[in-house]
């Protein structure tokens, strides 16, 4: 049913094929937290059925008999595809489309598989799982009772109509999934390092960890075990899960995160789950450095009558007589260009995990995703605004924002 279509494309034919070695990798926010997907190698039947605590959101997953429930293996070609999308976006594609041409060895080569003809096998296998899988979910349903869908739309095996030479593939993304990563906060970055683990529990237990712990700040996010069992949407029993999460959390080599193991309130323990940073300096002790140097530069006064000659060393020089006055400087000019040398170029254009933890701690109720979006706006209106430090330029932006309008939260 799902096998994929075989298309002749003409010679000329040119694919938009962007190679992701160095592109930020992205996952879909809703499908980190959800059980989507089946954490087992072998092939899963069963349904996964997911009510979340309030009762507010559901999730039905059923597979395909011939070909069994997409894995969170599979789910890698999907966090390949969101981080094009994602990056298409970003650069300022018009009409970003929801079917996107890959070269299967370049996607293999992005999510840490082999290139070898058994891969390439496997490949297909987990493409036909993606469309042959069918999710029922009240998430982003918006007006309808339910929305209905398949990762995948379909598949084509793109070959060259003179040689039969392989072009690559198209993949047509669901309107879902598609929607989901376009959206406003829809995506969230991940290490490189999650294609490096190998059990499907601790896979699924990185993206829970990225979703809830990523912006909770120094302490981390709390989940009680019999929750976290349900989010999982695992097979088996309840206490053969525990025993393995146990054993996870005291291995504690989930990449950029530590697992703690609390008492709970009741008789089952709670797991936390920390942020780990490499950062030498805290937020606030950014914003405390960043305040330092503005204040600074406010209060340079520079005697345009009078300008000072710097030498060499930047310090101050007297031009000998009958000599060419030296190049002068704007001491303001040498302030803001310090200034710039600090800021980390590559979180220019997005918030950062610790840039949202921070205000949602200062500045409560804010959708900090739309501020954002006025932020960037603003600073795009007028070059001069650019600002050396994107993350506490936004800080700082926000929190006159909070101070301005605060009044207008609802209590």
């Amino acid at each position: 049913m799902t096998q994929a279509l075989r298309k002749s494309v003409p010679e000329q034919f040119d694919l938009f094929l962007p190679y992701l070695a160095d592109m930020p990798l992205r996952d879909q926010r809703e499908m980190m937290e959800r059980p989507f997907f089946s954490l087992a190698k072998r092939k899963r039947t069963k349904p996964i059925e997911y009510t979340a605590p309030d009762g507010k959101l559901w999730v039905h997953v059923s597979a395909n008999p011939d070909y069994g429930m997409a894995t969170i293996w599979d789910a890698d070609i999907l966090i390949y595809c969101a981080s094009q999308l994602a990056d298409m976006s970003r650069r300022g594609v018009n009409d970003v489309p929801r079917k996107l041409h890959i070269m299967p060895y370049d996607l293999l080569r992005a999510i840490g598989r082999p290139t070898t003809g058994r891969a390439y096998e496997l490949l297909g296998q987990a493409l036909d799982r993606l469309v042959s899988t069918t999710i029922k979910t009240n998430i982003r349903a918006e007006n309808r009772r339910e929305a209905t869908f398949s990762w995948l739309d379909g598949w084509t095996q793109l070959v060259d109509e003179k040689t039969e030479r392989s072009r690559g593939m198209t993949l047509e993304l669901s309107n879902w999934f598609w929607e989901g990563v376009m959206m406003k906060g829809g995506v969230l970055s991940i290490d490189r390092a999650y294609f490096d683990i190998t059990g499907g529990r601790e896979r699924w237990l990185y993206r829970v960890a990225r979703k809830h712990a990523g912006g909770a700040g120094q302490a981390g996010f709390a989940i009680s075990m019999p929750v976290l069992f349900e989010k999982s949407g695992a097979e088996g029993e309840y206490r053969r899960f525990k025993f393995e999460i146990l054993k996870l959390a005291e291995k504690n080599v989930l990449p950029g995160y530590r697992l703690v193991v609390e008492d709970g309130k009741g008789a089952e323990p709670l797991l936390r789950m920390i942020r780990l940073t490499e950062k030498a300096s805290s937020v606030q002790e950014e914003i405390e450095l960043e305040s330092e140097a503005v204040s600074l530069l406010e209060t340079v006064e520079v005697d345009t009558a009078s300008p000072v000659a710097l030498d060499g060393q930047g310090s101050e020089a007297t031009a000998p007589p009958n000599e060419e006055a030296p190049l002068f400087f704007d001491a303001r000019h040498l302030v803001r260009s310090a200034v710039a040398g600090l800021s980390d170029r590559a979180t220019r254009g997005v918030m950062t995990d610790e840039t949202i933890g921070y205000l949602r701690e200062k500045c409560p109720g804010w959708d900090l995703y739309a501020l954002h979006a006025e932020f960037e706006a603003w600073v795009n209106a007028d070059p001069a605004r650019t600002p050396a430090s994107w993350q506490k330029a936004f800080i700082g932006w926000v929190k006159r924002h909070h101070e301005k309008h605060k009044h207008e939260l609802r209590r």
